[in-house]
């Protein structure tokens, strides 16, 4: 079986985000970037598969500027057998249309089993892209899973809710989506590490995979303005003079929170 772990490198989720207000892009360099923590708990997912079931191939993909490279060699350390990146001036800024795009394409060349993704991630939080990846690769798709059990044939897990916990499943080949209730990933040893530096590590660009990103025809977003987050707001603040209770009801209902 070839499995396939999804990987993004994100701003560090305890670091300032800031928007560049004539680019729209976040300024990535304001803090230390990361591999996305719900994406290492994709990868655990993976490898705890792999390690009982002798044959399996796990490989990440990412889509990344070409300083990518010290997260795409964490999830080698950490136990991944190969890497492919794909990186493009043409991506810079590129919308969830064209992300998906640029995946399904890549995963198509190196081939796939199973996919395994995180829900959304830390900085975009689109939710959307493995649900649009499956669309393009014409495979099943369940989201959002709390746990994850992988055959020779299929895949199937538990998506929890408010309303209710299912149990979901489908046929391989298919595309999955985890949630943080997965367990934490495994840190690299020091033998990972090295083995990291030998393990292939494959380079691709839009052309490789017959992608213009300037064609508006496909399924493309175009930024048409972008302003600053106003600041928040002061609290209102109630004085309880004997009718708190019902301030705080009225207000409920005024927004519609009740």
């Amino acid at each position: 079986m070839k499995i396939a772990v999804l990987v993004k490198e994100v701003p560090d989720t305890y670091g300032e985000r800031t928007l560049n207000l004539e680019t729209g892009l976040a300024e990535r360099g304001a803090s230390e970037n990361v591999t996305d923590e719900i994406n290492e708990r994709a990868l655990e997912v993976a490898l705890t598969y792999a390690e009982a079931n002798e044959g399996t191939e796990v490989s990440v993909l990412t889509v990344a500027p070409e300083g990518a490279t010290a997260s795409i060699r964490k999830c080698l350390a950490m136990g991944a057998g190969s890497a492919t990146h794909v990186v493009d001036e043409g991506l810079t800024g590129a919308d969830l249309g064209l992300t998906a795009e640029v995946i399904a394409a890549a995963l198509k060349r190196t081939g796939f089993d199973l996919i395994i993704a995180g829900n959304q991630s830390t900085d975009g939080m689109g939710g959307v892209l493995p649900a649009m990846i499956a669309e393009l690769l014409d495979v099943p798709n369940i989201t959002n899973l709390s746990e994850v059990k992988i055959s020779a044939d299929g895949v199937s897990g538990v998506r929890a809710s408010d309303d209710a916990t299912v149990q979901v499943s489908a046929p391989l080949p298919a595309v999955v989506s985890v949630t943080e209730a997965l367990p934490d990933a495994r840190f690299p040893n020091f033998k990972g590490i090295m083995a990291a530096k030998k393990k292939p590590l494959e380079v691709l660009s839009l052309a490789d995979l017959g992608i213009d990103a300037e064609d508006m025809s496909a399924s493309r977003a175009i930024m048409l303005g972008i302003t600053q987050r106003p600041p928040r707001a002061a609290g209102i603040k109630i004085t309880d003079e004997g009718d708190a209770a019902a301030q705080l009801a009225a207000f409920l209902v005024k927004n519609h929170l009740v």
